[in-house]
């Protein structure tokens, strides 16, 4: 009987971590991939058609699932104005961080999402956090996604007059939702979309 109550106990305490990994390898599979925000701007002209890429990189390291990045216009691809590495972590409580890295001489590596042997050639030493830019994301059973933010003003931006930034996402198996907004010292919002993120479908 005892023997039982030890294993039941045993199976009890492992299952949490088993989860949180379950979860931290479906976000990740759900975040590779192109997305589109088309729809979205054929629905409401306020929003822009982007598009978005991420592909995963440096499997080989062991701490955190990396993933490049890479955001652009639609009409200006070969011109992106957004190149950053996200890590995929576990925070210890059910939580997965998203932690931002900008990266060195980021021009030379346009294009590496359907090019993996360019980013083959990017190293750890050229990328950089972003202190303060990291989301924790948690599961939300209700929307059958991943939801997560910024911490208060702890993302620091001098973009267009900004003093900070805040970032919002939310991701489902099909949808990306990204809501980034920069705030003066006032609290005003100085650039992002006013209204709502943007709405990122999967193509493939």
């Amino acid at each position: 009987m005892m023997k039982r109550q030890w294993l039941a106990l045993a199976v009890a305490m492992t299952l949490p971590t088993q989860l949180h990994a379950q979860n931290m390898d479906t976000l990740y599979q759900w975040m590779q991939g192109s997305f589109s925000s088309e729809a979205q701007s054929n629905d409401d002209d306020y929003y822009k058609n982007v598009v978005l890429h991420m592909s995963p990189i440096w499997a080989d390291r062991t701490d955190g699932k990396w993933l490049y990045v890479e955001q652009a216009l639609f009409e200006r691809q070969d011109k992106p104005y957004r190149q950053r590495l996200y890590r995929l972590t576990e925070d210890g409580e059910g939580g997965i961080i998203s932690a931002v890295y900008t990266i060195d001489s980021a021009s030379h590596y346009i294009g590496g999402w359907q090019q993996p042997e360019l980013l083959k050639k990017l190293t750890f030493e050229q990328v950089q956090p972003k202190v303060g830019c990291a989301l924790t994301l948690h599961w939300n059973g209700e929307k059958q996604g991943f939801e997560g933010a910024t911490d208060g003003d702890a993302c620091k931006s001098q973009l267009r007059g900004a003093s900070y930034a805040t970032s919002q996402t939310t991701v489902t198996k099909d949808t990306l939702i990204s809501w980034d907004r920069g705030f003066d010292d006032k609290g005003d919002r100085k650039w992002g979309a006013e209204f709502g993120g943007y709405r990122f479908d999967k193509q493939n």
